[in-house]
This record gives structure tokens, sequence and C-alpha cells, in this order.
């Protein structure tokens, strides 16, 4: 069990088991040895879901990455591969295949597709005249990928392009099938609240597969009271600006994958007596889990990064209270609860020191003239200040060879908060930046998020209150009701919150997640909140998302 997906009101380990429950059974179908050939961008979703342990057990004995031509030697009766649904794998696959050595033992072939089959995919495969080579050709529905326990995520990072620009509803399709599995789960939510067309699009989804299943009646007690769908185009003003709460800062600077971030390794280098011995430095990045399971993350990747010095100060006093103590223990007693509380304050040392490590790196940043001047300009722009001219600030970005991706989240930013540019300005970056290729990078900081603000206001007054409001942003707003059956209807004790589940369809940033967790928090508020999306995002892996990729 993963004790940091069970602390919040929602217990999110009951969706991981379902999900290991089902890769167990399609493992065991395939009896004898195994070895998995992984679609590269899945291993990092699927490391949050089962470690290799859990395969080991299940006879898996090699894993490769899936590449083009010939697959490594594997002495195994199976061989699987676990790809998503597109086209460009599907001949890496049958190249695979077909390059494989005839004259060696047979083995088994399957494909298992996360999380749909495709139709189109299988007849690619057929026209490469592989597709019967498969015995069992799958889907397996990791839709949503619990990351914490009030964070569920799609991991879908094209969903935003798909839908927006290109008409492509096959992310909602999944968003839709993923929450009528955790309805499944934790029962159904007897209201949804939405606003944009893409939200539509998924309840309307969710009431027809519901529609399909008329003959089973869901008879679990409901967890969540609400389901509250929001297009990401209803805000877009939110990723592109600069949040500054710790986790947001390190999304920016470092980048958060799968709940891993890699770092520079100099900061994490052991201090040697003496000083001295430089040349000894380690030369691989430093790579960390972060999630709710580590105390002392979980208190302050929320906070203002301004506030974390302070913490982490304080929390150092005490660590080093705790370890005097030692000298305090005398009786047998003593000594032996001592040793007992050895191990975590060790652990509590070792993540006291990696988190002051980290704060020191964002510092180096922060503290830099060119990211307050950025943050300048950014406020500025959200002010309404100067948002119709050319600005000085992102000239210049063009003119020193700044990153694209930062000089483009500036234009972005401008042309959200000025309600599109002028032409002349527009054809003016344009102009500059042709003249100037650049390449990419990161940086990111906050205000009140006016998506985290409509999911207050439809916990309190509602959203009746702001009609006008609701009228002038993109999409549509919507209420729908799922009746539940007699008994099941929730009698909430007094004092006793609401749960909202709020699916941000096209891309969550961390520093939403943080509001939405402070109002989940107020003694008062009256509503905790569970976030789902279709993809954790920051301002530039978002627009890098929408970018044409070279092949």
């Amino acid at each position: 069990m993963a004790a940091h997906l069970s602390y919040g009101r929602v217990n999110l380990n009951v969706l991981r088991e379902a999900v290991r429950r089902e890769l167990r059974e399609f493992l065991d179908k395939c009896a004898g040895s195994k070895a998995i050939v992984w679609d590269e961008y899945l291993t990092g979703p699927f490391g949050l879901i089962a470690q290799y342990s859990l395969l080991k057990e299940h006879e898996v004995e090699k894993m490769f990455t899936l590449k083009g031509s010939r697959l490594p030697a594997a002495d195994v009766k199976n061989i699987i591969f676990l790809v998503r649904p597109r086209l460009e794998l599907m001949d890496m696959i049958a190249e695979n295949v077909l390059s494989e050595d005839r004259r060696g033992p047979t083995r088994d072939f399957h494909i298992l597709f996360v999380p749909r089959r495709s139709l189109l995919c299988e007849q690619r495969l057929k026209d490469l005249g592989v597709l019967g080579s498969f015995i069992y050709r799958e889907e397996y529905s990791l839709d949503l990928i619990p990351f914490d326990g009030d964070l569920l995520s799609m991991e879908s990072e094209s969903a935003f392009k798909e839908c927006y620009l290109e008409g492509d509803q096959t992310s909602l399709y999944h968003a839709a099938k993923g929450l009528m599995t955790l309805q499944a789960l934790y029962g159904t939510i007897p209201q949804i609240f939405g606003k944009g067309e893409c939200a539509r699009q998924v309840a309307n989804m969710m009431v027809r597969m519901k529609r399909e299943f008329t003959g089973s009646q869901n008879s679990v007690f409901p967890v969540f009271d609400n389901l509250l769908l929001l297009d990401r185009n209803v805000d877009l003003l939110t990723p592109l600006a600069s949040q500054l709460t710790y986790e947001g800062l390190i999304d920016e600077i470092y980048g958060i994958q799968n709940s891993y971030v890699k770092l520079p390794p100099e900061k994490f280098a052991p201090k040697k007596q003496g000083g001295g011995g430089g040349k000894d430095l380690p030369t691989e990045a430093k790579k960390l889990q972060l999630n709710s399971a580590e105390e002392l993350y979980a208190e302050i990747r929320d906070k203002n990064f301004n506030a974390v010095g302070s913490v982490l100060s304080k929390k150092a006093k005490i660590i080093s209270a705790a370890f005097e103590e030692r000298h305090n223990a005398k009786t047998v007693g003593e000594i032996k609860q001592f040793v007992s509380q050895l191990p975590h304050m060790q652990a509590a040392r070792g993540s006291l020191a990696n988190h002051t490590s980290i704060a020191e790196l964002i510092k180096d940043v922060t503290t830099s003239e060119d990211f307050f001047d950025k943050l300048t300009v950014e406020q500025e722009f959200m002010s309404g200040i100067d948002t119709d001219k050319v600005n000085n600030y992102i000239e210049d970005c063009i003119a020193q060879k700044h990153p694209l991706i930062k000089v483009l989240r500036l234009v972005c930013l401008q042309s959200v908060c000025n309600s599109g540019l002028k032409q002349k300005v527009l054809d003016y970056y344009k102009r500059e930046i042709l003249q100037n290729p650049t390449d990419i990078s990161y940086v990111y900081s906050g205000y009140a998020p006016l998506s985290v603000r409509l999911a207050q206001l439809l916990s309190r007054p509602g959203w009746r209150s702001i009609e006008e409001v609701l009228r002038i942003l993109p999409g549509p707003h919507f209420e729908e009701r799922q009746p539940l059956p007699t008994g099941l209807q929730k009698k909430r004790q007094p004092g006793e919150n609401r749960v909202t589940l709020v699916f941000f369809l096209g891309g969550v940033t961390f520093a939403e997640i943080a509001a939405l967790r402070f109002l989940s928090q107020l003694e008062d508020g009256g509503t905790e909140y569970v976030i789902a999306t279709t993809k954790l995002i920051n301002g530039s892996s978002w627009l890098e998302a929408l970018m044409e990729k070279p092949f």
C-alpha cells in the first residue's frame, strides 16, 4: 500500500489497487517467463502504479525500451509490448516482430494498449503483416493515475492541443472513462457542474456511458458530493504567469516528472572534513521523489517560497535538539527509546538537508535580476499596464537570445491580458523572433487563479451569484444531477465538509493545486477538494506540447 494515497477524505489506494489487479491478471494470462517492451513515455506513469518487484512476482524477467529494428536477446517465452495507441509505435513493433530470428525458439507476442485499443493501430499492424503474430491484443485502462492523496492525472501531454486546436475528442473520451471508473469505485457523484465546451462534452459522454450500463445499479455509497469540470481555456492566464510556491518553482526550474525531480548534483555532495577534494564531486543528477509521504515536503510544498526558509530553519533547530537528547539518555529504557526513534530522526535530517539544498538552488534563480524583471513585467501586464504596446523587456529577451519558450510565454501572457495583440505589435514580435532563433527553458510565479476562484464560488455562494461573469467566459456553463438509488443519499453530519472533485480538461499547474489545497484547509470553507487533470503542466511544458515536433 502507498500510505501517502490514503491520508485524505478519499482513499486513492483503492484506485491504485484496482489498476494493479488488472495488470496482474493480464500478466498471469501470458503463462511463463516474460519480457516487457515499453513505450518509453509510459515507464514514468507505470512507476506510480507498479514497481519492478510486482512485475518480477509475475515472471517478468527482462524489460526493454521500444526501438526500431531487432529486439535484444532474451531467453523468455512471452514478449509483451506495452504501448500507447500511436501509429509510429506500431511501425517500430512491426520491425521488432519481423526481425525475430525464425531459427531460435518460438516466442509468443502480445500487445497491451494504454489506455485503449485502436482500430487504426491494429489496421497498421495488419498492413505491415504482423497483426496475426499477437496472441493477446488487449487494452489496459490506465486513465487516471494517483499522484498523491488528493491528486490524479491522466498524464496526456497532447490533451490541450487535441481538444482546442485539432478538434480531437479522444482525451475527453478517456477523461469520461476515467471518471466512470472512479464512480464504480467511489460511488455515483450526485451533482456535476461544468464550465466550457469540453466540460459539456465530457458530461454528455458520462451520461451516454451510464445509459449503456442501465442494467446494473451502482450500490457503492458516494464519497464525492460534487464534480466540477473546468476547461483549461476558461483561464489561459494562470499557467502563463509565474507562480511562487515551492513546488511550482521546482517544477518550473527543474521539471517534475511523475513525482520525481532531477537536480544538479553539486549541492548534494557530502561535505568533506577539512575542505578541498573538489575533483570527487558527483556528476550524476540527484533524483528525488516528491510527494506527501515525506513529512517536510508535505508541509512546505504549497507555501510561498519566501516562507520556506523560516520553516527549514525551525526544523533544523528541532532536529538538532532531538539528537542532543542522546546525552540525557542514562537508563537502559531511555537509551532504548532513543535508539527506536533514531531511524525517523535520521530520515528527517536527510529530508531537511535535501530541501535546504533545493531551496538554495531556487534562491539562486529567484534573487537574480532577470527573475525580478520578468516578474515585474508579468505583474504590469496583469494590472493592465501597457499591454497594447511592444514591451521593452520582451524586446531585450529576444535580442539577447533568451530561450524561445520564455519569450513566447511573455508574449502569450501580454496577449491574454490585452484580449489579443494589435496586429502591428504581433508582427513586430514575429519579425524580431524570426531574426533571432533561440532555444528552450523554464520559469513560473503567482496571483489568485481564476480557475480556482470559480471552484471557490461554486462551493459558496454558488454560481447563480456570478451568472454575468460566467457568460463572459468561454464556453457554456451547466449543472447535471445524477440520481442515486434509494438509501445512498448522503446525510451530512453537522460540520462535515463536502468533497468536490475538480477535473481540469487540458492541464493544471501546481499553483492551482496549492490554491485548492489552501481552500480545503480553511476551517469554514465547507469543501475539501480532490484534483484530477489530463496533465500536470506549467507554462513551458504546456506551450511545448502545442509546438510542432520534428520527427
